[in-house]
């Protein structure tokens, strides 16, 4: 019997499979939590290179003589800015100033913008800009079908699709269109690891094949747990977890991609909680005891409640417990010592500056 909806698999899901990648649902989708290791693939990203099937995410594709005027509405950050081979981070957020989803647009061309949303919310995100661009005169378009995805992170990630393209890669945060191992490629400057990089986005069809190309040229195959240890390292937010509909982008520390001067939806109440403050932030700490902390953990100061985490995990690279979680805004300052509650034993920890990870203070 079927037991719930058939899961989406991505245009290299075969490649996967055949290179015996251990499959889970996520987001509706099959998708590689690891192939050799997390912890194996964690540190191959840190010391060389590797890439990462990110086919999931969605991409809304946004035209027309007011689409730069509609997404300075519609999104947090000052898209004027962005500018012809430009890309930018944002928050989508509630008229309350929850966020709805964190976002990447790039900007390919003049008039046209497309914005990569995360795969759970992709629909709901489609659905809201499609209601928000209602007396702009913009055509919005969900081209996530027309699109593959593959992350291409660490040291040696750069040489290597140079090595494999026409011309000289576009700089971290910039985007342009090149050839790529034969392909057309729109390669832009962006990941989420903390190491340099760059985000290709590709027809379907073309999928498969770069990603080979990239795994004999001496990229190594990554899944959905180093991606998450990578991005935990560097205190990168993953949306449902670190951040979500009931939390203000100036708790979850995103204030700055959120310019409240352009009028953005939701803007007000930012606005009100960067000059009111915030009961709760979201900050970064390390056990200093061993241990293994999880989402949900408790944090606790001299025995009471203050708190919990929302992501925790062993950071390979930090060869400690690490994980972020909102406390009461008075104890967030780095060096302040709580506890977790790792499933009722309590381990000490440290509150620490955001990024955990660091070339220069790595463990």
């Amino acid at each position: 019997m079927n037991s719930g909806p058939e899961l989406k698999r991505t245009p290299i899901f075969e490649e996967h499979r055949a290179a015996g990648a251990r499959l889970v649902p996520f987001a509706g989708w099959e998708m590689p939590v690891s192939y050799e290791g997390v912890k194996e693939e964690h540190l191959a990203v840190r010391s060389g290179c590797g890439i990462f099937d990110v086919s999931h995410m969605g991409e809304i594709e946004t035209r027309g003589p007011e689409a730069t005027a509609f997404l300075q509405r519609a999104l947090s950050n000052d898209v004027a800015k962005l500018g012809v081979g430009g890309a930018q981070y944002s928050c989508l957020c509630a008229e309350d100033g929850g966020i709805l989803d964190d976002l990447f647009s790039y900007q390919p061309s003049d008039g046209r913008y497309l914005t990569v949303s995360n795969a759970a919310n992709h629909d709901a995100d489609l659905d809201l800009l499609r209601t928000r661009a209602e007396g702009f005169e913009v055509e919005l378009r969900d081209v996530a079908e027309d699109y593959a995805m593959i992350a291409v992170q660490g040291p040696d990630a750069r040489r290597i699709v140079a090595g494999l393209a026409d011309v000289e890669l576009p700089a971290r945060m910039r985007t342009a269109e090149l050839e790529v191992a034969g392909v057309t490629a729109l390669v832009c400057g962006t990941g989420y690891t903390g190491e340099p990089g760059v985000e290709l986005l590709v027809g379907p069809g073309d999928a498969a094949g770069l990603w080979r190309a990239l795994s004999d040229a001496g990229a190594t195959p990554c899944g959905l747990g180093a991606r998450d240890t990578l991005r935990l390292e560097v205190c990168f937010h993953l949306h449902g977890q670190d951040m979500g509909p009931e939390r203000n982008p100036i708790e979850a520390g995103l204030g700055w991609c959120c310019k409240e001067a352009t009028g953005f939806i939701g803007a007000e109440a930012v606005t009100a909680a960067r000059v009111d403050g915030t009961d709760e932030k979201l900050v970064a700490l390390t056990l200093t005891e061993r241990g293994v902390p999880r989402p949900g953990n408790p944090l606790l100061r001299g025995g009471e409640r203050v708190g919990a985490l929302t992501s925790g995990t062993f950071a390979p690279s930090l060869h400690v417990g690490a994980g972020m979680g909102y406390v009461r805004s008075e104890l967030a300052e780095p060096g302040t010592a709580l506890e977790v509650d790792v499933r009722g034993r309590k381990r000490a920890a440290e509150i620490q500056p955001m990024p955990l990870y660091e070339k220069d203070k790595k463990g």
